[in-house]
């Protein structure tokens, strides 16, 4: 469905219209905190065309970091000082830690802000690489770059909730495995989000 010649454009459509917010608390809407203060941060959801199609890039990161080790996230981090908005910053944090050059980034639009149990708000920025282009993973942060087909990403019955005990307590996810790459929490929930959209 989404290989198409036009898959772009309904992408950078699909952001444009109404769609659904996401957060880490969606399917345990009782463990939200009340009254804090959210700290900004940007993803960059990079497409990449391969001979099969368009996918998109996902990094595991790197095992030895304090938060979310091991984990499959989109390059991105937190909004410095000294970037000019969340797209400067998706675009910063991608350079730095899979190498891709913000030039060779067309960006399509941006997704509303999702909400992290972490405490941070993140804006997903969706954008497709144009020319050549071979991650160079910061071996600091990121363990490994690959790329999972877009239209299993956009196939919402891909998607499954699971659940596990965090603080003692049982909270609900989203997944969407890819081989052997268990694509959850946050990261499921934001592309799930876009796949709501696109459908």
């Amino acid at each position: 469905m989404l290989q198409r010649p036009d898959t772009l454009g309904r992408l950078a459509a699909a952001l444009k219209g109404e769609g659904p917010e996401s957060s880490d608390f969606d399917l345990s809407p009782q463990f939200r905190p009340k009254g804090r203060v959210l700290r900004p941060a940007a993803v960059l959801m990079p497409l990449v065309q391969t001979p099969g199609g368009w996918s998109m890039l996902l990094t595991k990161r790197a095992s030895g970091l304090k938060h979310h080790p091991g984990q499959i996230a989109f390059p991105g981090g937190k909004v410095d000082p000294t970037d000019a908005d969340a797209r400067a910053a998706a675009l910063r944090e991608a350079h730095e830690e899979v190498g891709l050059n913000p030039a060779q980034v067309t960006v399509l639009g941006a997704m509303a802000p999702h909400e992290t149990v972490t405490g941070f708000s993140v804006t997903p920025i969706l954008g497709h690489v144009t020319g050549p282009y071979t991650p160079v993973v910061e071996a600091g942060e990121v363990e490994e770059a690959f790329l999972v087909p877009l239209a299993h990403l956009m196939d919402v019955s891909a998607y499954s909730i699971q659940r596990r005990q965090w603080l003692g307590q049982w909270r609900s996810y989203y997944t969407v495995p890819w081989g052997p790459y268990y694509i959850w929490g946050a990261t499921a929930r934001m592309l799930r989000a876009l796949a709501a959209r696109v459908a």
